[in-house]
């Protein structure tokens, strides 16, 4: 399998849940350099992916160097295939099925997860 040189991760530092996540998967090992963006912190980062701050807040995006854009479950997807330590969760949720499921349930996560960093005056 090929792996991408590099991948590009947009994420809301603002929000508690999201940091901590991200902060965790800094700490592990890629097969490939990943640049994290902090939206929060440089809003100015979302015009590289054509997005309203208000998007990426909602929701993890990843871009591959081939500028393919991953958003929600698929980014996660995305950071895992490449993490070597992480690559079983990507071949499991990768699974038809199992993807469906664990993308409504990420959907429903991050639409819960937006309304409370909002009620919570996070940004």
């Amino acid at each position: 399998m090929n792996y991408p040189s590099n991948l590009k991760v947009f994420y809301n530092s603002a929000c508690p849940v999201c940091k901590a996540g991200i902060e965790g998967k800094m700490s592990k090992a890629s097969v490939c350099d990943i640049q994290w963006n902090d939206v929060h912190s440089h809003n100015e980062l979302v015009a590289e992916i054509n997005a309203e701050l208000e998007f990426v807040r909602k929701r993890l995006h990843v871009l591959d160097e081939k500028g393919e854009l991953y958003i929600g479950f698929n980014a996660f997807l995305a950071i895992w295939r490449n993490s070597p330590t992480e690559k079983w969760k990507a071949a499991i949720f990768g699974f038809p099925v199992i993807k469906q499921l664990a993308n409504l349930a990420y959907n429903l996560f991050a639409a819960t997860l937006y309304q409370w960093n909002k009620a919570k005056k996070h940004w």
